[in-house]
């Protein structure tokens, strides 16, 4: 400025200066006199930063609550989850799982060392509990849930036995006195068991119908068990689902209707209408239709069976094409089909892996569960079902094309995020027991539950290298803003849900096998590894928050100019 206080730039000339600085020189040059922090402020310039410093596509527009470019920028730097700040090495083993109580007051973990531990969280992670599952004969702990109040703690795990063997259990523990409350059977393990209320959980059994053929039950068992009276079910069978090419159900999860009317991101908000999203819904009359023969396909396959019966032909498919073909002729006309969908809100949706090709799980089954469902009252063991109706057909499938390796929903219940690796393109499987190579890059899809319509572009970034005879499940979880998962190039990969930009890797030793946001501070983040430790992670506000003698926290642009990534 001159003398007089006259700025002897003009502010457009001092803009296209500042255009040219990055965002920590931006933010310094605004400390230099008034004008410059005038200029440093501008909407225009933290748009045109924020664009280029994260590398976001620019016709993808500003979250739609966002006040303003240069707070949406800080939201994104100062916000995420990346600087680490303890790590916990209580386990000996690998661990393999880690959950969150609804509350964020606690944390459970599993590993290879066969224990569950309930942790403490405070702003230093303590370990409250351990329990030993060797007593029971479990081989490991593998996943772990808290029900909606927080009162009860379902554990899963898998039993010692041969290298091949499928079984598992599931453990129900108080958390006020950490008894172990029940423990109902699990096969195969990796159906991992969940709460569907406060009191019941989803289980599943396996039944083998041929060499490639089976069928999956899965159970609705009460969690405390020790009724006086013999009239009081404790069990009831929810859907037994047929199972073809070597293909079984795993990893069931519960979505909650009645929070799709409030979510907490919308992220087809502003998409344009001529790219709608790939449609998933085939429900009853598109799917089903497809996979089983008509009459007409019906009668040629029952003419075939009655020669090759008689010897009057020759089979002309392999004998595992030919079990899969007889299989679906004989669940013709004895399979439930779906119930009438409803707008009830109290409606539930049950989500697992499952497949129709090979043994590697490459779709994903959807199954309504109606309010009278959702107990273990009433009918048992399929009574309420007509004589012929013998298996319960899926509501709608999704098929991603690929080998599945993780499931999340997001906090409001409406979206699935996926980890996927894909088969190379148009790929065909010849033989149920030798699935198509698959990819190391992973991908992150997003799919709308309320729409039944695939949303966003697949995220990318993490790794993986398993072949898919050896391939296991890589935990993800959503927060309110982001997307976090593991991964096998020993990192953990935190994501913008709006963006679709890759925020942060968080390292570790060995693999990532599962990440979780606090549900009440989504700037913190837990991720367990190989390496046998936790590790916990917060923002650099969070930090800033934290080791402050005052509350008065550190202004954001030292923090930055200190801390460039």
């Amino acid at each position: 400025m001159d003398e007089g206080g006259t700025p002897l730039l003009p502010d457009s000339l001092v803009y296209q200066i500042f255009l040219s600085l990055g965002p920590a020189d931006v933010l310094a040059a605004g400390l230099v006199c008034r004008q410059w922090q005038a200029v440093s402020r501008d909407e225009f310039l933290w748009r045109e930063q924020f664009y280029r410093y994260y590398q976001v596509a620019r016709d993808v527009p500003r979250h739609p609550a966002a006040t303003s470019w240069y707070e949406e920028f800080r939201r994104l730097y100062d916000t995420v989850p990346c600087v680490e700040v303890q790590t916990l090495r209580e386990h000996t083993d690998q661990v393999l799982h880690l959950s969150f109580s609804h509350s964020g007051y606690q944390f459970a973990s599993c590993s290879k060392d066969c224990t569950v531990k309930i942790w403490n969280n405070d702003l230093t992670i303590s370990l409250l509990h351990s329990a030993d599952m060797r007593p029971y004969n479990w081989s490991y702990t593998q996943f772990s849930q808290f029900n909606q109040d927080d009162s009860l703690l379902l554990a899963s795990g898998v039993f010692l036995g041969p290298h091949n063997s499928s079984s598992g259990e599931i453990a129900v523990i108080s958390l006020d006195t950490f008894a172990l409350l029940s423990r109902v059977r699990n096969k195969p393990y990796d159906v991992f068991g969940c709460w569907l209320t406060d009191t019941s959980l989803i289980s599943g059994n396996l039944h083998r119908i041929g060499d490639i053929t089976s069928c999956s039950v899965l159970w609705l068992n009460n969690a405390f068990q020790d009724v006086e009276s013999e009239n009081v079910n404790v069990v009831k069978r929810l859907f037994k689902i047929q199972n073809l090419n070597a293909s079984t159900i795993r990893t069931v999860m519960v979505a909650d209707c009645s929070r799709f009317d409030s979510p907490d991101l919308l992220l087809d908000a502003g998409a344009p209408d001529n790219a709608p999203g790939r449609v998933f819904d085939l429900g009853s009359d598109g799917e089903e239709e497809e996979a089983s023969p008509g009459p007409a396909g019906a009668k040629g396959l029952r003419r075939l069976l009655d020669g090759l019966l008689e010897g009057r032909a020759q089979p002309q498919l392999s004998e595992r094409m030919l079990e899969t073909k007889v299989a679906e002729l004989l669940a013709q006309g004895r399979t439930k089909p779906p119930e009438p969908s409803t707008a009830d809100a109290r409606n539930k949706l049950l989500i697992f892996t499952t497949g129709c090709l090979t043994y590697s799980p490459h779709q994903i089954g959807i199954k309504q569960i109606l309010p009278h469902q959702m107990t273990t009252a009433g009918p048992v063991l399929g009574e309420g079902r007509g004589s012929d109706a013998f298996f319960d057909a899926l509501d709608h499938v999704i098929d991603v094309h690929g080998h599945i390796i993780g499931m999340g929903l997001s906090p409001d219940n409406r979206y699935l995020y996926v980890n996927s690796r894909a088969w190379p393109s148009g790929s065909v499987v010849a033989d149920p027991m030798q699935p198509p190579p698959i990819a190391e890059e992973i991908d992150l899809l997003v799919f709308d539950l309320k729409t039944m319509r695939e949303v966003k572009r697949a995220l990318r970034a993490h790794r993986a290298y398993t072949p898919n005879d050896e391939c296991f499940f890589i935990f993800l979880d959503v927060s309110r803003d982001f997307v976090a998962s593991g991964a096998e190039d020993r990192h953990g990969y935190i994501w913008d849900r709006h963006y679709n930009i890759c925020l942060a890797k968080l390292r570790h030793q060995d693999v990532v096998n599962s990440v979780v946001f606090s549900p009440q501070e989504q700037e913190l983040l837990l991720t367990a590894s190989d390496d046998a430790t936790i590790k916990a992670w917060r923002s650099p506000r969070a930090v800033r928050v934290h080791q402050a003698r005052r509350p008065r926290p550190r202004p954001f642009f030292s923090w930055f100019a200190s801390q460039r990534r």
